[in-house]
């Protein structure tokens, strides 16, 4: 066995020592250099991260080591299965989830592939390549261990490595063979694998088929299929706009795969505002703006997630300007979404804010509650599971805010129900949630809504009780009211009281006053969902 250690700068440092088995890993903890392992006979090898991380002391979290592992020359060790997902990482997996955004659980947490260790004190993770390992490790590795903490009761030692590639690496040279920079043969460093002609990055499950319709989505979804029926004509660019977890990001796919359908040699591409910034940065640190260009210019469908992300990036703009114009002018459709309407952006050129609202702009606004009622039985069909209607109707009840918490919500009672080998009833539902109901209860008072609301319209507390009536104040009561009572369970008559001692009638006026502009103003159905997301935390 041959250890070749690389010091910084990229030069070959010194020592060639062979090495009696059973050593196959090298170990070296100076901090810019890494010890390279080969074995005589043709092996693959991946690059591991290893991280062990203490989640009760953030400060002492560090990087142990970087090293290069040889593997079996099948590729993957004996004992993997890529088909068995480890109980304990589809247990993080769930909680991942439910606390990150959906873009991004299924860009970065989803695709990684877990093997465990029988002690199960160390968690292996394989990633695409090593961009998504770098970002991985900077973004979500402390939430990943403080998750399989909590799970396992123990620390859990976590390693990030590249998926090993499907063709072995060429044999290490012989000990006597010179190496030099200048000489890639010498030491075949894993890469990227090389890119498709053509990768659509789409989630083939997110279609209009599997998407429950509503009054809350419904003119969104009828545009998306518009787009999808005939892109490069009416709606371009489509614009869609809500809070968190209503279904933008599927709606986009669901687009796309209609597309692809039809048109299989379509270019289409997802892709969420973050990575555009990334592909940017890339393209002006390499300099190759012309692939960069080529690339985006050349798209049939361009799918572009949450472009509030590009506030404050001025080269980005730029770049999204130019492709925009481009794809406009042969043709192309562009569809964005983010989580407000383009006039609401802020931090983004007016030139590129004037062409988002040159197209059509739609909401999606929080589902209904027989909609709510509607995607958990769906979803529960989805899973191989039934959930009663009663069921249904009570967790749609208490989880008001976004489809995402309700399939969150879902996950949790199938899961209880699957562990404790019990029926899906109320009763179990009520016991599944009860962390989440006894925030709620705890957290949503009629107070707190006072104060958030007057916070948030820049008037005082003292104002939600006094008698005075201009619209600045009577405005904001009026709204507070309202979620008083959609979030609350006090009745009309304790709501008065604690608005200043008015009658339950007022209460009753304002309610049915801000529910019903409320289905007929979008700003102020925005400015409600604002509210309601920040109240429930």
């Amino acid at each position: 066995m041959i250890i070749a250690n690389f010091g910084t700068g990229g030069k070959f440092a010194e020592k060639t020592h062979t090495i009696d088995p059973p050593l196959s890993i090298g170990e070296h903890h100076e901090p810019h250099s890494t010890f390279v392992v080969y074995d005589v006979r043709p092996c693959t090898l991946w690059p591991v991260d290893k991280l062990l991380i203490n989640s009760s002391q953030p400060q002492q979290n560090r990087r142990l080591s970087t090293t290069r592992i040889p593997l079996m020359p099948e590729g993957m060790p004996q004992d993997y299965s890529p088909d068995a997902a480890p109980a304990l990482w589809q247990a993080c997996l769930d909680e991942l989830s439910q606390e990150l955004p959906e873009q991004q659980f299924n860009t970065w947490i989803k695709p990684l592939v877990a093997q465990i260790n029988e002690a199960q004190d160390k968690l292996t993770l394989f990633v695409a390549n090593r961009f998504k390992m770098d970002w991985i490790r900077a973004q979500y590795a402390q939430k990943l261990a403080q998750i399989l903490e909590q799970l396992q009761g123990q620390a859990v030692q976590i390693e990030l490595a590249l998926t090993p590639r499907e063709t072995p690496v060429r044999t290490a040279r012989p000990a006597h063979t010179p190496l030099s920079p200048s000489s890639p043969e010498g030491l075949d460093m894993p890469e990227e694998p090389p890119s498709q002609a053509f990768r659509s990055r789409l989630n083939p499950a997110l279609t209009f088929d599997t998407l429950v319709e509503g009054s809350a989505n419904r003119m969104a979804r009828a545009a998306a299929m518009h787009v999808a029926g005939s892109p490069g004509h009416l709606y371009n660019p489509l614009f869609i706009y809500g809070g968190v977890g209503l279904g933008k990001t599927h709606l986009m796919h669901a687009i796309g795969n209609k597309l692809l359908a039809d048109r299989p040699e379509a270019k289409v591409l997802y892709i969420h505002a973050e990575q555009f910034v990334s592909d940017v940065v890339k393209a002006y640190q390499r300099k190759t703006f012309d692939e960069f260009k080529h690339h985006y210019h050349s798209l049939d469908l361009l799918l572009i997630d949450d472009v509030q992300f590009f506030a404050n990036k001025d080269r980005t703009q730029e770049e999204f300007f130019n492709a925009f114009e481009a794809l406009l002018a042969k043709k192309s459709h562009i569809v964005m979404t983010s989580d407000t309407y383009p006039k609401g952006l802020t931090d983004i050129h007016e030139r590129l804010v004037s062409r988002f609202d040159s197209g059509l702009t739609v909401a999606i606004e929080p589902p209904e509650l027989e909609m709510r009622v509607a995607i958990l039985i769906n979803k529960a069909i989805s899973e191989g599971s039934g959930m009663p209607e009663e069921v249904a109707f009570f967790v749609a009840k208490n989880v008001r805010s976004n489809v995402r918490e309700l399939e969150g919500a879902l996950r949790k009672i199938l899961a209880y129900s699957r562990f404790n080998q019990k029926e899906i009833s109320i009763q179990l539902a009520r016991d599944a949630l009860r962390d989440l109901l006894s925030i709620q209860n705890r957290q949503i008072s009629v107070e707190n809504i006072q104060k958030t609301v007057a916070d948030y319209y820049k008037i005082k507390v003292a104002d939600m009780y006094s008698k005075k009536r201009p619209a600045s104040i009577a405005r904001p009561r009026q709204i507070a009211m309202y979620l008083a009572k959609e979030l609350t369970q006090k009745s009309l008559p304790e709501i008065g009281e604690l608005f200043g001692g008015r009658d339950h009638t007022t209460v009753l006026h304002a309610v049915r006053k801000i529910a019903g502009e409320r289905q007929q103003l979008t700003e102020l159905n925005q400015q409600l969902h604002v509210l309601e997301q920040t109240l429930k935390g």
